[in-house]
């Protein structure tokens, strides 16, 4: 195998999911306690727990089977929904980070903002690896149904904690 070859397979969707790693890596630690491991883990169903992590294994393992491209006119808009996306939710974690007391933070929507605005960058991430490295039925919307499922999921999880807080 070629330079050349290598670098195609190397150059896959996966890496977009990085930065976001790394984010979480950094902050999940600076949120508020009731995102803790001990809170926010504590009394999940089965069901909840299980969907939650197949369909997160899903999101973080199919971008490694993606080429990154960005050839197509929907394969364009991909970056620029990556890029939103991915602000919108570092300022979610901001929010909570920063403000764990104001008005949006204690509000459904703000508290759960960190569950529901993935769904805009993995769009993009989805857009942008609209096919596999091996032939295949693929089409990008699969990811991303695959994505919002995973959102559907994780949003389910984090209403839960959100009900539990008095």
């Amino acid at each position: 195998m070629d330079i050349k070859s290598l670098s195609y397979y190397l150059l896959n969707c996966g890496w977009l999911l990085l930065p976001i790693m790394l984010w979480n890596m950094a902050f999940t630690s600076k949120l508020p306690r009731t995102f803790s491991t001990e809170f926010f883990e504590k009394d999940i169903s089965a069901f909840t727990a299980n969907g939650e992590n197949f369909f997160r294994l899903m999101v973080f393992i199919l971008p490694l089977l993606m080429p990154l491209r960005i050839i197509t006119q929907s394969q364009k808009i991909g970056p620029w929904l990556y890029g939103a996306g991915s602000l919108i939710y570092f300022l979610s974690w901001v929010m909570l980070i920063r403000f764990p007391q104001g008005n949006w933070s204690r509000s459904i929507l703000g508290f759960l903002a960190p569950t529901y605005t993935p769904l805009i960058f993995l769009a993009g991430i989805g857009l942008m690896g609209s096919s596999l490295y091996f032939p295949s039925l693929y089409k990008a919307w699969m990811f991303i149904v695959i994505a919002a499922i995973f959102v559907g999921f994780h949003v389910s999880h984090t209403l839960l904690i959100y009900s539990r807080i008095p």
